[in-house]
């Protein structure tokens, strides 16, 4: 009875391994048909409000210095 459950959450294991590995490339070939960010249209607040602080570590030229007026 041992065996056969050891080999029931093995295989289990496996599956969900499997569809999580397989989940992004099932994400990527869905959104090449529609895109994620729709560039007709303006950003998301969350988008705009994360921007600024997306580069603050950058080393080679620094942070914007540019102020920026919200729309």
């Amino acid at each position: 009875m041992s065996r056969q459950r050891n080999a029931v959450v093995a295989i289990g294991l496996l599956a969900f391994a499997s569809a999580g590995l397989a989940f992004p490339f099932y994400m990527a070939s869905r959104s090449s048909r529609t895109p994620v960010i729709d560039s007709s249209k303006p950003l998301p607040p969350q988008a705009t409000y994360r921007g600024p602080y997306i580069n603050t570590g950058s080393r080679d030229i620094g942070p914007d210095q540019q102020i920026y007026p919200k729309k």
